[in-house]
């Protein structure tokens, strides 16, 4: 993407980072509601504000960054339901984007909240990272498409793969493509607070909120063999023992070039070394070394060929492969039929759930959980369904008010 200025106005006279929230000019009208990019990392923040500063879109990344990956997903989500309430933030127009190896974080972060955008943006970079986690789950991207804009020779082909098995992404040549091309991609998809069809998969309770349905107990007796898993399956995930450095996933080699180290890293990599070969094999790229990790099943000692600066140096290492447990989920689908009335709803893993009715569904519809019926919907508003003993619970959920209310 260049850093050609977008062309659309906006009123906005500032774009706020961090819940920063923008102050009206005294005697002005309040501002109206936003767009807003949403940031996984926030030191990509600034780069992102230069680019929608000129259409009044805001920024919005987490104040800290905690290290384990799920609860960045949870800081971000938090940022941005803060920014809805403080700073103007239109909840129907809120993009998550990452560049380069931020890219996955896109996937990986639509995958377990994924009913807080209206689209999602991944720049250069792969999607590959986040699907070897084992945790990209194509139902959650039925509301929220992706558009991924690379210029890698094989990028077409993968993301032509992953469309067909189902994940909602788009691709498109990085070479020649404007910010004013992003823009326009962008503003043309909205988020719905209640799309009459939800489709969700997790395998965990810190996310398990999709649209209007919250999973609220799991329960693994509880099996539907009509609904499988939508999991998309990741490599072998293994890796070089050399002390978990990182490699940009897009560099065009020859060889890997070493682009991070953990803090207090005491292996016997350096910044900027590049990974040239294995037990004498050429590494063409980043990607052939990626395909090649994924392709790998058994541990074995290998020998790392790197080269620093005019040297080359011989490593000994090993290929590692961690331990796979088998991934237990849960997975809700839900539609609301406008001539019948009727809210359906199949389940997997689940044995409760908070289903948030809007006044618009209510006044006597009806509710159907995996068979079960709920006769009559008398107001609309946050209900708790059970499944005990083949019946089906209904009761209001504490300490809320009626939708709409």
């Amino acid at each position: 993407m260049t850093s050609k200025s977008w062309s659309a106005k906006s009123a906005l006279v500032c774009v706020t980072i961090s819940l920063l929230a923008c102050a009206p000019a005294a005697a002005q009208p309040a501002p109206s509601k936003t767009p807003a990019i949403a940031l996984i990392d926030a030191a990509d923040a600034p780069q992102w504000q230069t680019w929608a500063k000129d259409i009044g879109w805001q920024v919005l990344a987490p104040a800290t960054t905690p290290g384990n990956f799920d609860q960045r997903v949870l800081a971000l989500a938090s940022t941005v339901r803060d920014a809805i309430q403080t700073s103007n933030v239109d909840p129907a127009r809120v993009y998550i984007a990452g560049r380069a190896e931020a890219a996955a974080a896109v996937l990986y972060t639509i995958s377990r909240v994924p009913d807080l955008w209206a689209a999602g943006l991944a720049l250069g970079g792969s999607p590959q990272p986040a699907i070897d986690t084992n945790r990209i789950f194509t139902a959650n991207f039925t509301n929220v498409p992706v558009l991924w804009a690379s210029a890698g020779a094989d990028d077409e082909a993968l993301a032509a793969k992953l469309k067909k098995a189902g994940l909602n992404i788009e691709w498109r040549s990085a070479n020649g493509f404007t910010n004013a091309a992003v823009l326009e991609w962008l503003a043309q998809h909205h988020r719905d607070d209640f799309p009459a069809e939800i489709d969700c998969e997790t395998n965990s309770p810190n996310f398990a909120h999709c649209y209007w349905i919250e999973m609220s107990k799991f329960d693994v007796n509880e099996r539907n063999d009509v609904l499988p898993t939508t999991v998309l399956p990741g490599g072998s995930g293994a890796a070089l023992d050399l002390g978990g450095f990182g490699y940009k996933t897009d560099d065009p080699g020859p060889g890997i070039l070493v682009s991070y180290l953990p803090d207090k890293y005491n292996g016997p990599l350096k910044m900027n070394d590049r990974i040239m070969a294995l037990d004498g094999k050429p590494l063409e790229n980043a990607a052939r070394f990626a395909e090649t990790m994924n392709r790998t099943t058994d541990e074995r000692p290998v020998v790392a060929t790197v080269q620093r600066g005019k040297d080359r140096i011989r490593v000994e290492t090993r290929i590692v492969v961690p331990r796979r447990d088998n991934l237990v989920t849960a997975r809700v689908e839900a539609q609301y039929l406008a001539a019948d009335k009727e809210i359906q709803i199949v389940s997997r893993t689940i044995s409760e759930m908070r289903v948030t009715i809007p006044p618009a569904w209510a006044l006597g519809g009806k509710l159907y959980w995996n068979g079960l019926s709920l006769e009559k919907i008398d107001s609309p508003g946050c209900i708790i369904l059970t499944i005990e003993k083949e019946l089906l619970h209904a009761a209001r959920c504490p300490e809320t008010l009626p939708v709409g209310k």
